[in-house]
């Protein structure tokens, strides 16, 4: 089983990042990092040039990240929150995905349909709000439908302002390596 960890904070080896590395290591598996501020990913054009096709006709770093995404099992989608969403990284990522939906639903064309893939959101935030994560988790649960990917939950962290602010936070820590457990066994 594969695992891929797409690392949506501009902030290398921050709290998001960090957290998502202990998933990976209780999950225990083939587990593959990418870190989207390294990218270069346009956004989408709206431009239905996918319509026909379930391919975007944009040619970026986007190409490797449709391969890599649907090459793997599980999908683990990092995120700082930045004003009540995900991070900028994540939202391009996220919006590129209109080609797989345009695959889904126009064409009909279920890529891997009944395979059990799931991915889910692992999302830090600075701020104690109720609703903090609210929009990140609706933005994903559609960016994994539009990928044909099961919605499998989140793991979410709030008051963890600083860079490495986590590290204070030891049942965080321990958490995070259950979830990626329970992602490995089947739990979630």
């Amino acid at each position: 089983m594969k695992m891929l960890v797409v690392l949506g904070s501009p902030r290398k080896n921050a709290n998001s990042e960090t957290l998502a590395r202990k998933v990976a290591e209780g999950f225990a598996g083939e587990v593959e990092y990418v870190r989207l501020n390294d990218l270069s990913i346009r956004p989408c054009q709206g431009c239905g040039g996918c319509d026909k096709t379930g391919v975007c006709v944009v040619k970026d770093d986007m190409v490797q990240m449709y391969e890599l995404v649907d090459d793997a099992d599980r999908i683990v989608l990092a995120s700082p929150v930045y004003f009540y969403g995900l991070s900028a990284q994540c939202k391009a990522f996220g919006d590129r995905f209109q080609a797989r939906w345009a695959r889904k639903y126009l064409l009909k064309d279920r890529f891997r349909a009944g395979e059990g893939r799931k991915g889910y959101l692992l999302s830090t935030a600075a701020t104690r709000g109720p609703k903090i994560f609210d929009c990140s988790l609706l933005t994903t649960r559609y960016i994994f439908d539009a990928m044909d990917v099961e919605y499998g939950g989140e793991f979410l962290v709030k008051g963890v302002d600083k860079r490495k602010a986590v590290q204070d936070h030891p049942d965080d820590i321990l958490r995070a390596v259950q979830f990626g457990k329970d992602i490995a066994e089947g739990v979630l």
